[in-house]
């Protein structure tokens, strides 16, 4: 079984803001280690995937700076460069027809490159169990996490309760994905116990992957496929510039996982977080005594429950409760934690008031 990954970078990190930013989002940023977020990625499954048959999509604005930054042993040619975000469906099908190219029956196994995940043994045995799935079924394969909190940010799997395979683990099919429901679905899904987050990490032979989209997004497919011809050549980056300047913004969520009854999902009993949200912090940095999670030189009096974060200034509170303040060396953002998912919207302001030098 021949076994390649590719690590979707492209993302703008948004809800992150303003430590976050176009040019160098969060999977470019040290989180929690000595290594940027993508790199901790890399080396998550490397013991696994070949790391010469590691592909990571980014987009343009980004690409020097990662191509600098990339783990070693990366080759700098399976940086595939996306002139526009056109979404996670795009990207998986640019790195699939790649591959394609080398091995249709191998497995390519999609990540996403700012999670944040603990306990290396049993990531790698669900993830070899996952490989196994895809091998053995012209299916596609996902990992499901185990639900720890009624989380609203997150989409979900409903998986029926008999396993459909039990080689060296249990596999399940997957009944339905969900995408962020409201808080009294996730406090019943989390009561349910037949329902996963949804990692967004996937597999499949790659045979399967590009079958996948010619049945569930065929205007996608027939748009990528005059791509295939001049894969490799000195015309690639031309001739993605010109296609994806027509193509549809979509995930693979939403356009093949949703519509799919096909689909099997391996469970995850690992730590996860996607560190969407500056709340995600504790994941990483424990609380300290007053519940405050400091990466800042900070003073406090009176303040508990929040989150402090400074690049270089000192950061003095007086009395706050549940705040979270982000400053950066052009930018401070103040906010009450239970509103750290409007951050996109306020980036989103930012973009349509043209304030581009803060994105």
């Amino acid at each position: 079984m021949n076994k390649f990954a590719v690590v979707l970078a492209g993302g703008g990190g948004t809800r992150f803001w303003p430590l976050s930013r176009k040019e160098r989002p969060k999977q470019l940023l040290r989180l929690g280690s000595d290594d940027i977020m993508l790199n901790d990625t890399i080396a998550r499954f490397e013991t696994v995937i070949p790391i010469q048959h590691t592909y990571v999509v980014t987009n343009q604005s980004q690409a020097e700076l990662l191509a600098d930054m990339v783990r070693p042993g990366v080759p700098q040619e399976n940086i595939l460069v996306e002139p526009v975000g056109r979404s996670t469906a795009a990207s998986i099908l640019y790195a699939a027809l790649t591959v394609d190219q080398t091995d249709p029956e191998a497995i390519l196994a999609v990540f996403p490159a700012d999670h944040y995940i603990t306990d290396q043994v049993q990531f790698v045995t669900t993830l070899e169990l996952a490989f196994r799935a895809a091998d053995s079924s012209p299916r596609l394969v996902t990992i499901g996490i185990r639900p720890v909190f009624a989380a609203t940010g997150y989409g979900y799997i409903r998986y029926q309760e008999t396993p459909v395979y039990s080689e060296g683990g249990l596999v399940y099919a997957v009944e339905e994905f969900v995408e962020k429901p409201n808080l009294p679905t996730a406090t019943g899904y989390l009561s349910s116990h037949h329902h996963l987050w949804n990692s967004g990490i996937l597999m499949g032979k790659v045979s399967v992957i590009i079958e996948n989209f010619r049945r569930y997004l065929p205007r996608l497919y027939r748009l990528m496929s005059p791509l295939r011809q001049h894969l490799g050549t000195s015309a690639e980056r031309s001739v993605v510039d010109a296609i994806y300047a027509d193509l549809p913004s979509i995930s693979i969520d939403y356009g093949i996982l949703e519509r799919s009854d096909d689909v099997l999902v391996v469970i995850g009993d690992f730590d996860w977080n996607d560190v969407g949200t500056w709340e995600a912090l504790g994941t990483i940095f424990p609380p300290d005594a007053s519940g405050n999670i400091v990466q800042a030189d900070h003073i406090g009096m009176g303040t508990q429950n929040s989150i402090i974060y400074s690049t270089d200034r000192l950061i003095a509170t007086i009395g706050i409760d549940g705040l979270i303040i982000a400053d950066t060396k052009d930018a401070l953002l103040i906010c009450p934690k239970e509103q750290s998912q409007a951050v996109r919207a306020l980036v989103d302001r930012l973009d349509a008031e043209g304030r581009h030098e803060f994105l």
